[in-house]
């Protein structure tokens, strides 16, 4: 029998080790909305006695038996900085499926946001509220360079990580390419651009659009900026004027809003 090529192992190896990935989610909102959500797999939730009365309602839910730790000896894995309040849960990454599964259909005209090597868990899982109010279709980041499910994003995320998707693919400007070909409007956020974002925007909201932000400081890489459709900026009022990508995603969101029905 040939033996396989060693890049089909390699990807064999890599699923495996992506099946047997878990996450610690920690503190209440995070826990909360984790134990409510039907879709997560949940291995092990460990809880100080105050934590389990609050949650009491969502660990019913859940089905699940929680470990009670005295909270001097909360013995949950997770980084003795973490602010948990006191609740601790294991869970494996959710899946939520294809791009184009997120992409195509729903009502009204899609929303998207890509993040071009933004690596900041605090910054993602901000992203990922501000993705969830202003109703994008999901936040799309890369399998490398990017802020992997961690328990630091979802309870930035205050439990928007449950219900926002955020997939993580291979390549981003094969992502940006792939959704241009599904007819989206695809804007890369560059501070130095000629043109406002509601300037592009005019005459084409009622177009699927998904905005590309990059990491503070370098922005969007050359490659990213050659893919997308057009460079824009947020038009700010004083001569100066920054913002850090969470915020930026917030303001470009509600910019780049469809127009009501």
């Amino acid at each position: 029998m040939a033996e396989k090529p060693k890049w089909v192992i390699e990807k064999e190896r890599a699923k495996r080790a992506s099946a047997a990935e878990t996450v610690w989610l920690f503190g209440l909102h995070a826990v909360r909305d984790a134990l409510e959500n039907p879709a997560r797999e949940k291995l092990r939730l460990i809880l100080t006695p105050n934590a389990a009365e609050k949650l009491k309602d969502a660990v019913a839910i859940s089905e699940m038996t929680p470990e009670i730790n005295d909270p001097r000896r909360f013995r949950a894995p997770i980084d003795a900085g973490s602010v948990h309040q006191g609740a601790a849960l294991e869970v494996r990454p959710l899946n939520w499926g294809r791009l184009e599964d997120v992409a195509i259909g729903g009502e009204g005209p899609a929303r998207l946001v890509l993040l071009d090597r933004v690596t900041d868990p605090h910054n993602v899982g901000a992203i990922l509220r501000s993705a969830e109010v202003f109703g994008a279709r999901a936040v799309i980041g890369t399998r490398h360079h990017a802020a992997p499910e961690t328990g630091a994003l979802a309870k930035t995320a205050s439990g928007a990580l449950e219900r926002q998707p955020y997939l993580r693919e291979r390549n981003l400007a094969d992502t940006i390419r792939a959704l241009q070909a599904m007819g989206y409007l695809v804007l890369g956020l560059d501070g130095e651009a000629e043109q406002t974002l509601e300037e592009a925007l005019e005459g084409k909201r009622d177009r699927p659009v998904a905005l590309v932000l990059g990491a503070e400081g370098p922005g969007l890489r050359a490659k990213t900026k050659d893919s997308v459709d057009q460079l824009v900026r947020i038009d700010f009022v004083g001569a100066f004027g920054s913002l850090n990508v969470s915020n930026a995603a917030a303001v470009a969101l509600y910019a780049a809003r469809p127009p009501r029905p």
